[in-house]
């Protein structure tokens, strides 16, 4: 019997747009907010390093916490729909001021007025508006396929957007002024685009009555939980540990690959390179998110697609390794691409798998936390960027890098080898490894055969 549908395809490209929001915020503060304040400000990229690690330790708690509160939210606009439409006002204000640290302030100030935004930013208002957006893939549809679309939908206007800013904001930059107040106007601009996008989404969907959700059984004891027994149930449910670690290395790898613009700088020797490469890595991503649907059906599920995927995405790095030291710019961009493709099944799924992954926890507990697992997405987004922002600031410092210098040293070109050719190539292994552990689907299947034979 087919399943029912639930979402026309407007719904579906209403809902994928507003990656456009999500990600004028995210790939412009993790491609270009390291490379601001160390060649425009002149602040210290280890400092940034630090200060950008420090802050995701209340960036975790702070994901947990908006999970949970979405989960114990009752409006006539639903649970998700009301905190995505409210915290994009903060995201779009925030964004901005990270952006415009005063230059007449001294050297402490200005990284206490970047801590204080970036902060703000990440552990509050994009925190709220992301696991609200990602929450939403449960409470708009209980359909399999639909779910499999809307992230592939939702993942193909991201991995565009980001493509678009990687690719034109150096040139914007120098064009609106250069030095501080390129800086600030882009980012203006940016975040009224964000504004608009988040906005037309909020309404192009609506949440699904709970009664429906909960498959017509009762209210009962569903919503009278703490959020240390939402956290309990978390902890318990070792396919969300697995996903969580997945997600916030595979966050690393972005942050690392985004801040590749130091890379393409000072050992290709041409800044603008980083919108090629970016070219490279999200046109194969969304050729490779078009083709998900029908990958999915073929290997009738997503464990086997995903493993088999980050093989695929480790070899293309390996390539990119060779490539490097030849200094052959044409196939590192093939091993770019090859690498890409390999990692789209597991952009694309990641909203469906979480899903199944809240399955396994009310199949288990009768209890439905869909709001709380949803924040690993939001949690490996962040704590990952961070943390490869981090290490990119804590590498270049212990490289030697100088912002001032057009010329680095060759302890610093060493350093940015290894930082973006062999980093990934480890993270990618290591994510491969991780996916042999997470066949969720099939530990959900004999939950509903042992209900069943209990229920006879």
């Amino acid at each position: 019997m087919e399943e029912k549908r639930y979402l026309k395809w407007y719904n579906k490209v209403g809902y994928g747009s507003g990656d456009i929001g999500g990600n004028v915020v995210f790939a412009f503060l993790s491609s270009f907010i390291m490379i601001y304040l160390t060649n425009t400000v002149g602040l210290k990229a280890g400092v940034i390093g630090s200060l950008i690690a420090a802050s995701k330790v209340l960036d975790g708690v702070s994901d947990v916490i908006f999970g949970s509160m979405i989960d114990r939210t009752h409006t006539k606009m639903g649970k998700a729909r009301p905190w995505m439409f409210g915290a994009y006002f903060g995201c779009a204000i925030t964004l901005v001021a990270a952006f415009s640290v005063p230059t007449t302030l001294g050297k402490t100030s200005q990284y206490a007025w970047f801590f204080i935004t970036y902060l703000l930013l990440n552990a509050g208002f994009y925190t709220a508006n992301n696991i609200a957006y990602s929450t939403l893939t449960a409470l708009v549809t209980k359909n399999l396929k639909e779910r499999v679309q809307m992230g592939s939908i939702r993942f193909m206007f991201a991995f565009g957007t980001s493509f678009l800013i990687q690719t034109i904001t150096v040139g914007l930059v120098k064009q609106l002024g250069g030095g501080a107040e390129g800086w600030r106007t882009i980012a203006i601009i940016y975040a009224i685009i964000g504004l608009i996008s988040n906005t037309l989404t909020v309404f192009s969907v609506k949440e699904l009555p709970e009664e429906e959700l909960r498959n017509g059984e009762e209210k009962s004891e569903e919503e009278k939980y703490s959020l240390i027994e939402s956290i309990k149930m978390l902890i318990h449910n070792r396919y969300y540990i697995v996903i969580l670690v997945v997600d916030i290395l595979r966050q690393t790898y972005s942050a690392i690959i985004n801040c590749g613009i130091y890379y393409m700088t000072y050992v290709l020797g041409k800044a603008e390179l980083l919108g090629t490469f970016s070219g490279a890595i999200n046109l194969a991503l969304i050729i490779g998110l078009a083709f998900l649907p029908a990958m999915v059906a073929k290997y009738k599920g997503y464990y086997k697609l995903n493993f088999s995927g980050y093989l695929i995405a480790a070899a293309g790095r390996g390539i990119v390794i060779i490539a490097g030291y030849m200094g052959s710019v044409p196939l590192m961009l093939v091993g770019t691409a090859i690498g890409a493709i390999g990692m789209a099944p597991w952009q694309g799924n990641l909203n469906a798998l979480v899903a199944e992954c809240s399955e396994h926890t009310f199949l288990q507990y009768g209890k439905r936390i869909d709001g709380t697992m949803y924040s690993c997405t939001s949690m490996g987004l962040k704590i990952g960027s961070g943390l490869g922002t981090a290490i990119v600031g804590w590498l270049l410092d212990f490289g030697g890098f100088d912002g001032k210098l057009a010329v680095q040293s060759q302890s610093c070109i060493n350093m940015l080898h290894f930082m973006y050719l062999w980093l990934p190539m480890i993270i990618n292994i290591l994510v491969a490894l991780l996916l042999t552990q997470l066949n969720v689907e099939k530990a959900n299947q004999k939950l509903r055969e042992q209900k069943a034979i209990e229920a006879k």
